[in-house]
């Protein structure tokens, strides 16, 4: 090989290297938007959809991950390891309780309070709420039947002291519950229909107790960095939203799949419930303020949370 050869085998050398390393670089550089959803959210909705993944076509990609519940939800937000999900109202308090300035309130949904519900055994003997008294019930911890279930037990004179809270999540709860470890189960839809329809009984459910608003939450960080990729994400929010809310066979026949019951079960609960993405609002801060403040007083949250500073704006 001569010379001359020589020279022109290492500058085609020296130029593919340099284009797969700018490649890489650019493949490197592509934003992504990490969301974590339930299977029972206009999260799931929008991501069986495709709609965002359409709207960020060769700007963004989506990730999606699935969780149990909103504080593991959170857990994994604060982490750093999402961007966006959507809860109900008590993880949020906790998880800024236990990271101050991690996440941001970016939207609200309207109250759903047959969503949730205190379930006891067909058979048994507890027909009140004051009846809770000295009964170990099951809810997931720092969910929103955490709240609804403080607030439930106010209104019968009660205090979680006066009970014996069994922390499960929803599947370990339904197992301990149907084999009869407990008494009571505060839980929300799906798990709530759910158990339904093996015959449980409905004590009372969240009508004229609480609100059970769900919330749309972002990393602090993403929102500062990526205003542009989140302002997509709530605006393909508020459109899935607006079709579910005028779409509700559609919606029970996909959440019927997602979750494996039955869809009249499901159709029974979406069709009294409410779709539409708002921004949050001074009425709706001021109810996560009282929730955080109950939680303090009640001596289960560890410090003060001043919700109107983790609002995005």
């Amino acid at each position: 090989m001569t010379d001359t050869h020589r020279l022109i085998n290492r500058r085609n050398l020296l130029a593919g290297s340099l284009a797969l390393t700018f490649a890489s670089t650019a493949h490197a550089a592509t934003p992504v938007i990490r969301i974590g959803y339930q299977r029972y959210s206009t999260l799931v909705i929008l991501k069986e959809s495709g709609a965002l993944e359409k709207a960020l076509a060769n700007r963004a990609n989506v990730v999606w991950s699935e969780f149990v519940a909103g504080p593991q939800l959170l857990q994994a937000l604060v982490a750093g390891a999402l961007d966006l999900g959507q809860t109900g109202d008590a993880p949020p308090v906790f998880a800024s309780a236990a990271t101050p300035d991690a996440l941001v309130y970016v939207g609200h949904e309207p109250p759903a309070p047959l969503a949730e519900a205190i379930l006891v055994p067909k058979d048994s003997s507890i027909q009140t709420l004051g009846d809770l008294k000295g009964k170990r019930i099951a809810l997931n911890r720092a969910s929103n039947v955490h709240w609804f279930l403080l607030q439930a037990l106010h209104k019968a004179g009660l205090s979680f002291h006066d009970i014996k809270p069994a922390y499960l999540t929803p599947p370990s709860a339904r197992s301990a519950f149907e084999s009869g470890q407990i008494d009571a189960w505060a839980i929300w839809d799906p798990y709530l229909s759910g158990a339904l329809s093996s015959g449980s009984r409905i004590l009372t459910t969240a009508q004229n107790i609480v609100a059970n608003r769900e919330f749309f939450l972002a990393r602090r960080e993403f929102s500062d960095n990526q205003p542009g990729l989140l302002r997509e994400a709530l605006h393909q929010i508020a459109q899935t939203d607006a079709w579910a809310q005028g779409h509700k066979p559609e919606v029970s026949h996909l959440l019927a799949t997602q979750t494996g019951l039955p869809y009249d079960t499901v159709y029974s609960a979406i069709k009294t419930r409410d779709f539409g993405y708002k921004p949050m609002e001074a009425g709706v801060i001021q109810e996560q303020q009282q929730i955080a403040d109950g939680f303090l007083k009640e001596g289960l949250l560890t410090s003060h949370v001043e919700v109107s500073s983790t609002i995005w704006r």
